[in-house]
């Protein structure tokens, strides 16, 4: 893999950019709360202006990425983030920040990160074999689960040392090198093909709805993926605000712990092939699962002193959790469908997955805001501990392996 030319320009560009994305992660609500005084409702709703993209096009956006080249496509979502996040230091300079632009970077970004990542999750089997999709798709999500730990550190080193406005300086630099290194990938992309008999664009989103509905091993995963993102976006939401406000931690301490929680998803993403080899696929999901959800519970006992190595050790298992079903879910992905189907395969699930973080966020706002930020903590991670219950309900624990591949087509192809 590291003899690819074109892999390892897609790595190192994701690379910079995961590293960018994970600093805003945390600048952006220390900029709501240093500089803007934002209330824990506001933070949260950051949060959801973010995702919310994904429950207004996610389903139109599977298909007309399907009909699209996706490299293009890529290039432009990153110059559109790098110019969005620019816009928030341009502001603060001239005094003119609010929370509502905060709101409206929060969801153009947002908006251009559907597109890249229905895009990219389908780009990959173009420039590898259907061998090399796991490996590459196992280095890529160990390099984004890295930026997790790296990031956030980051974010709080900066925000100390010259404020968080500058942090997101940081992150539109990496969109910028991450187009550049897309710019520069020669694998030829083949034109995708013309949708037969002018079919509409609500019957191709309809055939990926189908598709995920009808399939038992997708259907489970999505309908988990949706349950635990509630809880699992929902605590983050207000985290920063809870580390801030309820433990009394400075931006540098914010970040450091935050990368400190995000430490085991470098190891998960590194293990996941490893571990779903030794013990099988389906198992090695279900193991995932229950390593993500129970350990949350500790992350809302933090406390000063000693009591930060109960969220760094909750928030470790965790990531180590997540990032291995992240793995082995996204292999199975790029490699069970349908060719055809792929890019709306994807955003169906994704659709499903990211469609309940809105809610999740507006959620533990308002808890945070009615019966304060630690009750709302424990809320979201009591039901983060709970959802791995719902593997159990599909056929991943009858299996030892995930099927290889879809046993028949059953939508004709285009």
């Amino acid at each position: 893999m590291f003899r690819h030319r074109d892999f390892r320009l897609l790595w190192a560009g994701q690379a910079v950019s995961s590293v960018g994305s994970n600093v805003t992660a945390v600048a952006l609500p220390l900029v709501a709360v240093a500089v803007l005084d934002a209330s824990a409702a506001q933070v949260a709703m950051l949060t959801a202006a973010a995702w919310l993209p994904w429950l207004l096009v996610g389903l139109p956006a599977g298909a007309w990425v399907d009909r699209m080249r996706r490299r293009p496509l890529m290039i432009a979502c990153d110059l559109v983030s790098a110019l969005v996040f620019l816009s928030v230091p341009v502001a603060a300079l001239a005094g003119m920040l609010t929370i509502a632009q905060l709101f409206v970077v929060a969801f153009a970004a947002g908006l251009a990160r559907v597109f890249f990542e229905t895009a990219d999750q389908v780009y990959l089997p173009v420039l590898l074999s259907p061998a090399q999709v796991p490996e590459g798709n196992a280095k890529l999500q160990a390099t984004q689960t890295a930026s997790y730990v790296v990031g956030p550190g980051l974010a709080g080193l900066i925000a100390q040392a010259v404020g968080a406005v500058a942090a997101l300086v940081l992150d539109a630099l990496t969109f910028l090198a991450s187009a550049a290194c897309l710019a520069r990938i020669r694998t030829a992309e083949p034109r995708p093909a013309r949708a037969a008999g002018g079919r509409s664009l609500r019957r191709e989103i309809a055939e990926g709805v189908r598709f995920v509905a009808r399939d038992p091993y997708l259907r489970v995963m999505t309908v988990f993926g949706a349950a635990s993102n509630v809880g699992l976006v929902g605590y983050q939401a207000v985290l920063v605000v809870f580390l801030v406000r309820e433990v009394g931690l400075a931006p540098g301490a914010v970040g450091l712990l935050v990368a400190a929680m995000s430490a085991g998803g470098v190891v998960g993403a590194l293990l996941a092939t490893v571990v779903g080899r030794r013990v099988g696929t389906a198992r090695a999901m279900l193991l995932g699962a229950a390593l993500s959800g129970p350990p949350a519970l500790l992350i809302p006992l933090a406390g000063p002193g000693a009591a930060l190595l109960l969220p760094a050790a909750g928030g470790l298992l965790l990531s180590l959790g997540v990032a291995v079903n992240n793995v082995l879910k996204g292999t199975f992905r790029q490699t069970y469908p349908p060719h055809h189907l792929l890019g709306r395969v994807t955003v169906s699930m994704q659709l499903l997955n990211y469609g309940t973080i809105p809610l999740a966020a507006l959620l533990a706002g308002t808890l945070a805001a009615t019966f304060g930020v630690r009750v709302a903590m424990l809320a979201m991670t009591g039901w983060l501990a709970v959802t791995p219950l719902i593997l159990l309900g599909g056929p991943l624990r009858r299996r030892r392996d995930l099927p290889a591949t879809y046993p028949a087509d059953p939508v004709p192809a285009p």
